[in-house]
C-alpha cells in the first residue's frame, strides 16, 4: 500500500477485509472457470448486500470513505 493511500485504496482495503472469507476460499481453488468466477461474483454481491442491510447507519461505508451516499430509489406504488 502506498505511503499516503488514496480514498479508493482505503475503500478497496475495507472491502477486502469484509470479503476475507471469500478471499481465503478463492485461494484454495485450483481450477478457475466461468462457473467458479460467477459463483464468487454472486457470493461477493450477496455479502455486500447483506453488509449494507446490517450497517448501523445506512450509507456508513460511503460516508466513512468520503463518498456521497446514493439517493434511494422511490418506492413503487402498490395496487
Amino acid at each position: 500500500m502506498a505511503k499516503h493511500p488514496s480514498r479508493i485504496d482505503l475503500l478497496e482495503l475495507d472491502i477486502d477485509l469484509r470479503l476475507a472469507d471469500l478471499w481465503r476460499e478463492a485461494a484454495e481453488i485450483d481450477e478457475w472457470n466461468l462457473e467458479v468466477v460467477a459463483a464468487f461474483m454472486r457470493a461477493s454481491y450477496g455479502k455486500g448486500y447483506c453488509d449494507a442491510l446490517t450497517e448501523d447507519a445506512p450509507g456508513a461505508l460511503c460516508v466513512e470513505h468520503g463518498y456521497r451516499v446514493p439517493e434511494r430509489r422511490p418506492t413503487p406504488a402498490r395496487d
